[in-house]
């Protein structure tokens, strides 16, 4: 059987010192990984990061594609993403960026209610990063893109009549909400793609107002076919009698200057079995007539 001594002091004392040691080291690894981990930053491809320094603050640049060392615990990143966005507004559930019924609702200058599904297309200025995220911060959609386009696309259609609206003049809206949302944009440091004027509904009772126009419209086509083709009729019985008149006139005139194209036509129009003679008196003998008009004799009576 092993007997364990009491230990002395001095042992106590050591082994207390050894895992205070080892429970230093470990504390120092552990620090020295936050500290490098904490100290580098990756920029993934079409992002930018801007650096928060806790004691001057925002810089005024922002950190490329790739890896960068930065002060641990000083400096801090903020990723931003700078490829092409697309924010859209639409009536249809689940189609945009806000749950519902998001559809942009504005008054037209005649005062009619048209909703419109809008999208707009923007990428961040890479070289300004920095200033957005001093200015705005990273919530720039809800601050900025969507109330942008909601003012300025009602300032816009509140300049068109709702004819113009459902016409061909739809484009002529969508570029010139284009051209004051740029504008808008640019003072924030977000370049503006595109503008996609997606759809448009009307209330209720002009839709009936245009399919009743229609109507009218398809009615009144009809209507004129129909005249048109009367016209048509008209004219070719026009046509045709004026060339009946004129051949008569022409067969007068013929008949006058030459008094035997009658006779002409008369023996043309004699059947094929019927013999005839012209002869230079200006008569036309039938023979069948000749021999039909001349008495037969009855052999009885001449007995």
């Amino acid at each position: 059987m092993r007997y364990d001594y009491p230990r002395s002091g001095e042992d106590l004392v050591r082994q207390a010192r050894r895992a205070i040691t080892i429970a230093a080291w470990i504390v120092l690894a552990l620090l020295v990984i936050y500290l490098v981990s904490g100290s580098t930053v990756t920029v993934g491809a079409g992002e930018r990061a801007v650096v928060f320094n806790r004691i001057t603050g925002v810089q005024k640049t922002q950190l490329d594609e790739g890896l960068h060392i930065l002060w641990p615990v000083v400096q801090q990143p903020v990723i931003y993403d700078v490829k092409t966005a697309t924010y859209t507004m639409s009536g249809v559930a689940q189609e945009g960026q806000v749950q519902g019924n998001d559809a942009l609702t504005a008054l037209t200058a005649d005062g009619q209610m048209v909703a419109l599904d809008m999208s707009v297309r923007y990428h961040v200025d890479p070289e300004y990063v920095w200033r957005l995220h001093q200015r705005v911060g990273r919530e720039y959609e809800g601050k900025i893109i969507r109330p942008q386009v909601r003012s300025h696309t009602r300032m816009v259609v509140s300049g068109f009549k709702v004819t113009d609206v459902y016409s061909g003049r739809r484009a002529q809206i969508q570029e010139q909400v284009k051209a004051r949302l740029a504008e808008a944009y640019k003072a924030y440091d977000i370049i503006l793609d595109e503008v996609l004027l997606r759809d448009v509904k009307f209330s209720e009772t002009f839709q009936q107002t245009i399919e009743q126009k229609q109507v009218a419209q398809q009615e009144v086509q009809a209507m004129e076919y129909i005249l048109d083709q009367t016209r048509k009729e008209r004219d070719r019985k026009i046509i045709e009698a004026e060339g009946t008149a004129e051949a008569i006139r022409l067969k007068t005139q013929a008949l006058a200057e030459n008094p035997q194209l009658a006779q002409y036509e008369y023996v043309q129009k004699l059947p094929a079995n019927v013999r005839t003679v012209i002869t230079d008196s200006k008569t036309i003998l039938n023979f069948g007539d000749l021999f039909t008009a001349i008495p037969r004799q009855n052999p009885e009576a001449s007995r």
